[in-house]
């Protein structure tokens, strides 16, 4: 089972800016934690998301010696994509597509067919660059806002997508609530189909009934797993009450409990999560 720690999310929207040493040094500790990746930061406009202006500093900071994790960085736009491809620490560029025009537009200012363009895109340079592209795709399972809506479409747009070569796609519902029952249904109708990718679960939940949520997927074969340490964050660009990002303390608590293994080092994770407490909360 592969963990994904993404720090990106967690601090994204907070209000205060965090100074770049500390979050270097937060990062850094996740580094040392085993993760699978690592989310550090991403290239988009510092008008829309301020706290991330500073991110390529923030990786410039880090301390790659004895790293354990992948790193991975947000890109929404070419420049930006760019820009991250050219640093050789970088390994991931993930990318928040959707099929949902308004979740698009909020988000990226963008359209669906225009998202399709970047993501296409976004393979060529990857594979010039030799990094990996991680698509996420936003209201995987509904969406909140006035439009329409269908397991149909998500079929459609994964189909599309592996068809262009995207084999890593984690499924995320941003902020919409989600059952138990919805999450399996929709992890069954993919794994037999797309056989050629990988498909992860990025959880935004209230915490109620996490264990669940996270056993339904696991049980249709899902094991890419996004966390963020505390659970903190959201998408601040989605314009709706914002459900918090899935803790990485649970992912963990139910790697115990189903007696998983994994290369996470539970002190060096604890060591993070009191930096985070000092330096986020």
């Amino acid at each position: 089972m592969k963990i994904i720690e993404s720090p990106r999310e967690g601090m994204q929207g907070l209000k205060r800016f965090i100074p770049t040493r500390q979050k270097a040094e937060y990062i850094n500790a996740l580094l040392q934690a085993g993760f699978d990746t690592v989310e550090v930061g991403s290239s988009v406009s510092a008008k829309a998301i301020p706290q991330m202006r500073d991110s390529i500093e923030v990786l410039k900071m880090l301390d790659l010696t004895s790293n354990k994790s992948k790193l991975m960085m947000l890109v929404v736009n070419k420049k930006g994509a760019e820009l991250v491809s050219e640093r050789d620490e970088v390994n991931c560029l993930s990318y928040p597509f959707s099929f949902s025009p308004e979740f698009l537009k909020r988000n990226l200012n963008t359209t669906c067919d225009e998202a399709i363009l970047m993501a296409d895109y976004l393979l060529n340079l990857c594979t010039r660059r030799k990094k990996t592209l991680v698509m996420y795709i936003s209201m995987a399972f509904g969406s909140p806002y006035d439009e329409d809506w269908s397991y149909e479409h998500l079929l459609r747009a994964v189909d599309k997508l592996q068809k262009m070569g995207v084999r890593i796609m984690s499924l995320s519902n941003v902020s919409v609530p989600l059952s138990k029952e919805t999450i399996n249904e929709v992890f069954s109708m993919l794994p037999d189909d797309f056989p050629c990718v990988e498909f992860g679960l990025h959880l935004h939940t209230s915490g109620e009934g996490w264990f669940d949520k996270v056993d339904a997927a696991y049980q249709q074969g899902c094991r890419r797993f996004d966390g963020v340490i505390g659970g903190l964050g959201g998408c601040p660009m989605a314009d709706k009450n914002l459900l918090q990002n899935l803790k990485t303390e649970n992912l963990l608590e139910f790697t115990r409990n189903r007696n998983l293994q994994t290369s996470i080092d539970p002190s060096a994770v604890d060591y993070a999560s009191a930096l985070s407490k000092k330096y986020l909360f």
